[in-house]
């Protein structure tokens, strides 16, 4: 019987570490059936195993590499990487698949595994429903032969070609000289990348976040606690700060009055320059339904469109490679400019930044805020039972409520991907009509989700 999505959910497998679906066999078993599903051919196959510094780290790229080797797939481990790198690594390498160990922006005790095919893109869904048929069947029969058994190795440079790569993102003709930088690398996977990447294109760099201890990634500090950058920033007089999330496939910004920027108006920095230099592909900018109105307003302006997806990087890149745009993202910080990444990578999109900063000659506060954003409200209603999404009586007050938001704003409600929760959104140019939009959705949903 086909089983769908039984362990993968938005972003690969992540849970609690230790505890299903985050386990030693579950880790094993996925090693054999993906190493199985991507053994083809007749060459030496190869899988690029990668991971952020979380203390189960070790503990689940253990169970992997068996897995991988026992279907007679090679190794080749990097150790502490942002996913951006594993995807890039696995491309550039020519490796059969690649797998990054991470929980992003989750606490210690969470972990989680990707997968990326062998162009760096991550799988698709019909690859993980198929690897998770696998995981659930008896796979001996299928296992490597004693002389095929897989070998594990250690790739020292990694690193390094990372680094390489992602400088080349950034123009041949500028440099960083002269500017004071804060990086907060949220104790995770760029810690060593991130900071050298800057430092070699001459910055100088102040580093907070940079100093893992297994337990403290993301722990007061990245782009999830962005305080300690903002505070940083002041602190130390830097023209920028720079907070990445544990494996450095996000970012957000904070100018140098401490003031943090989001997502939407780094999305909006890129788009403009890339179309002021010719580079914007498609003259399009994929985003979420999360999105603040004000760049879609702004992008209207400069004649650029703007495609809206579901919540979550991988339907942003999705929408990308559909309509051939090359520059999309999240309000939250995932950037992805698919000239240089086939996922969302929180130092190549700081990097644009820069540079547009060091051709301006002005100051961060004055260049990274280019739209006012809407008055923006979101709620959450927890439920038990059925989500009342599809219930009669929400839908006709969402239908009440669009009709008065009409011309003037919008309304956005979904249920969470993780938890019984219907989040509610409302957005518009008057603040007092986004708060009566989101209460009345709440208050009927609190309604109908009451017991009787």
């Amino acid at each position: 019987m086909s089983i769908m999505k039984r362990f993968f959910g938005t972003d690969g497998i992540r849970g609690t570490a230790n505890m299903a679906p985050m386990t030693v066999e579950i880790a094993q078993k996925l090693g054999q059936a993906a190493g199985l599903h991507f053994r083809r051919g007749d060459h030496r196959h190869c899988v690029l195993l990668g991971k952020d510094t979380r203390l189960s780290g070790y503990m689940i790229e253990s169970a992997l590499v068996s897995g991988f080797l026992s279907a007679g797939m090679d190794v080749t481990l990097v150790g502490p990487l942002p996913t951006p790198a594993i995807a890039l690594l696995t491309r550039s390498l020519r490796a059969d698949l690649g797998v990054m160990i991470s929980a992003s922006h989750n606490p210690f005790g969470d972990n989680g595994i990707k997968l990326f095919g062998p162009d760096g893109f991550k799988l698709s869904d019909q690859d993980e429903r198929t690897i998770e048929n696998m995981m659930v069947t008896d796979l001996h029969a299928d296992m490597a032969h004693p002389a095929q058994i897989g070998r594990a190795s250690r790739l020292n440079d990694a690193a390094g070609r990372y680094i390489e790569s992602a400088k080349s993102s950034f123009p041949r003709k500028l440099r960083l000289d002269g500017m004071k930088i804060v990086i907060d690398c949220a104790n995770g996977s760029a810690y060593r990348v991130a900071p050298t990447a800057l430092w070699e294109l001459g910055a100088e760099v102040i580093r907070i976040g940079c100093e893992p201890n297994g337990v403290n990634i993301n722990e007061h500090c990245g782009s999830t606690h962005p305080d300690a950058l903002c505070k940083a920033v002041v602190q130390h007089g830097a023209d920028i700060g720079i907070a990445l999330d544990g494996d450095a496939d996000r970012v957000l910004i904070a100018d140098e009055t401490g003031c943090l920027i989001d997502g939407d108006q780094i999305l909006a920095l890129i788009a403009r320059s890339w179309a002021a230099e010719g580079r914007l592909v498609g003259n399009a900018v994929v985003a979420t339904v999360m999105s603040n109105m004000g760049l879609e307003r702004f992008l209207e302006k400069m004649g650029v469109g703007l495609e809206r997806t579901a919540v979550g990087d991988r339907h942003v890149v999705e929408r990308m490679r559909e309509q051939g745009v090359n520059v999309g993202g999240e309000q939250s910080g995932h950037m992805v400019l698919t000239d240089f990444a086939t996922t969302g990578d929180g130092l190549i999109a700081a990097l644009q930044i820069l540079a547009v900063l060091v051709e301006a000659g002005r100051p961060a506060s004055e260049v990274c805020r280019l739209f006012q954003p809407f008055p923006q409200k979101l709620r959450n209603v927890r439920y038990s039972g059925a989500c009342p999404l599809d219930m009669d009586e929400v839908r006709q007050r969402q239908h009440d409520v669009e009709r008065i938001l009409a011309g003037q704003g919008r309304l956005l409600l979904r249920r969470s991907g993780t938890e019984p929760l219907v989040r509610v959104m409302a957005e518009a140019e008057d603040a007092a009509l986004v708060d009566e939009a989101v209460s009345q959705m709440c208050a009927v949903l609190e309604k109908v989700t009451q017991p009787a």
